[in-house]
């Protein structure tokens, strides 16, 4: 007999709870209303959560289409959902183009000869290439600036058989409201010239997580929310309230006696000043924990706080258990949490380390398993 439920060969794994994903997906699509669609982003692997994984629950719950950043990322949604849309945000060179028509992947462009090239690969292929047009307001990252030429440019691509034009968009640098504003006004007024020349855009869109709740004007008829959908609040006006969908955790592989003065992993850079406990835990930098949260970082066990201490290394690390009770070989750990019980949060994590929140789940590795839960 098979078994269903594959074994998880490690001690250290990341849980994912779907119904926290989809519960954030609701929020998200009450917020902007019925007139608004949402495109949920899910590169960097589901910002660490599993992007095959995490997938279904988005598509149940009114995604409009799934939007990466890379061709990889999107052929491998493609292989698992043929018939779901799938844009890809970032550059695809022209060489590999031809992926992106025979998958029916919608592409990002900024070019009348990426628009060609593109059009003539759907016109051998019998199909209809689907493309975002990308508008550089001020980000300085992927596009062209809304020119007269760049107008002229556009209304070629509408020209182009075999080629769709179906969204336009920007991206925000966040610099500040007023710098903001500037950028939305920059591509509403651009749009605005194309739709007075012609040029027709089923999906026009400029508003990531935090734009769509901090500013709702800016939502047009669809959002693209990234770290919102896993609970990551970045707003600075709004609030939303979504909930962390992750937890890290690990057990405890050994127990060490450490007498006062002695030193521990590389460098002795921590000795300890008492008798101590000292639990090793099966996780390192090569799971993705920030080397630098080393004396920062904590971990949960048995509802009390236990200080990382020592350089963090590669596939493990160490934790001062002496004053944690009923410690033991196989004892959990949660290294991130939702913060009820004590844990350290992503958004905790991220102050320690100096980065931002994005930066703390997309860094998690294909190491750890996922194990779902909720949905």
């Amino acid at each position: 007999m098979v078994n269903a439920t594959p074994e998880i060969l490690r001690d250290t794994k990341i849980v994912v709870d779907l119904g926290k994903i989809a519960y954030n997906m609701s929020k998200i699509r009450e917020m902007v209303g019925p007139q608004t669609e949402v495109m949920p982003v899910i590169k960097a692997n589901g910002y660490g959560h599993g992007a095959l994984a995490i997938a279904p629950t988005l598509i149940k719950n009114g995604a409009a289409a799934l939007a990466v950043a890379t061709l990889t990322e999107a052929l491998e949604l493609k292989d698992a959902y043929p018939d779901y849309p799938v844009l890809i945000m970032g550059h695809t060179p022209n060489r590999l183009l031809h992926h992106v028509v025979a998958r029916d992947i919608i592409q990002t462009i900024w070019s009348i000869e990426q628009a060609e090239m593109l059009g003539s690969l759907a016109a051998s292929l019998q199909k209809n290439a689907r493309v975002h047009i990308k508008v550089d307001t001020g980000f300085h990252r992927l596009g062209k600036a809304p020119s007269d030429a760049f107008a002229a440019e556009i209304c070629r691509m509408f020209n182009v058989a075999h080629l769709c034009v179906e969204g336009i968009f920007s991206h925000l640098a966040l610099a500040g409201t007023e710098a903001d504003e500037i950028q939305y006004q920059q591509f509403l007024h651009f749009v605005q010239k194309l739709e007075g020349l012609g040029c027709r855009f089923r999906y026009q869109h400029i508003a990531d997580s935090i734009a769509c709740v901090d500013y709702p004007r800016y939502r047009m008829n669809l959002v693209r929310p990234g770290a919102l959908l896993y609970g990551m609040k970045s707003a600075q006006f709004g609030d939303l309230p979504v909930v962390q969908a992750l937890t890290f955790q690990t057990a405890i592989s050994q127990l060490h006696q450490v007498a006062a003065g002695e030193g521990l992993s590389y460098d002795y850079l921590w000795k300890a000043k008492r008798d101590s406990i000292i639990a090793t835990l099966p996780f390192g930098y090569a799971d993705g924990y920030p080397r630098n949260l080393r004396e920062k970082g904590y971990v949960i066990i048995n509802g009390v706080k236990a200080p990382i201490v020592g350089v963090i290394c590669m596939d493990q690390c160490m934790a001062d258990v002496t004053d944690v009770p009923d410690v033991c070989c196989g004892t959990e750990a949660i290294i991130y949490g939702d913060g009820h019980d004590g844990s350290m949060t992503i958004e905790e994590a991220a102050s320690l380390a100096g980065t931002n929140k994005n930066d703390i789940i997309a860094r998690l590795t294909a190491r750890p398993p996922r194990v779902y839960i909720g949905e």
